[in-house]
């Protein structure tokens, strides 16, 4: 009866915490990125709003800083053309599959003490994450097909 009891308490604990897999991932998100580079899945010319907010040419250069101990980051953007400066926003990790590693990412804009604004969020899952890389992907339809955006990030 002792060793039952021993296992449901650890069984408990373990579930309750995240997974191995998610605290390694924030661990490597940690830290200040730059998006270098935005692209699609399909060739031509795209008015293409990212996160509600501005266009792939202004989020192109834009510094990201991600905070894993209580999921919050910001994001600046840059480009003079752009309306620039810093947003913040809340994010999760869900772990999607352990065996290859890819994650769904929960993006939430919010103001800047965290509390959002609107019950916005986006799903974009985490493609690929090194300790000096990381690529998004999120996905969406157009005329009833999907539309793949890439977002690619370099540790700074």
């Amino acid at each position: 009866m002792k060793h039952l009891l021993i296992l449901l308490l650890t069984v408990t604990f373990v579930s309750c915490g995240s997974t191995k897999t998610v605290r390694q991932a924030k661990k490597t998100i940690k830290g200040n990125w730059t998006l270098t580079s935005v692209t699609y899945n399909k060739t031509g010319t795209y008015n293409v709003t990212l996160l509600n907010d501005a266009s792939k040419a202004c989020f192109e250069g834009s510094t990201w800083q991600f905070v894993p101990n209580n999921n919050t980051g910001t994001y600046a953007i840059n480009q003079t053309a752009c309306n620039t400066g810093e947003r913040y926003f809340n994010f999760t990790i869900q772990e999607v599959d352990a065996q290859t590693g890819l994650y769904d990412f929960l993006l939430k804009p919010t103001n800047e003490k965290g509390k959002s604004e609107t019950n916005q969020g986006f799903r974009i899952k985490l493609k690929a994450l090194s300790e000096t890389s990381m690529q998004w992907e999120q996905t969406v339809l157009v005329d009833g097909a999907p539309f793949v955006i890439t977002m690619n990030f370099t540790l700074q």
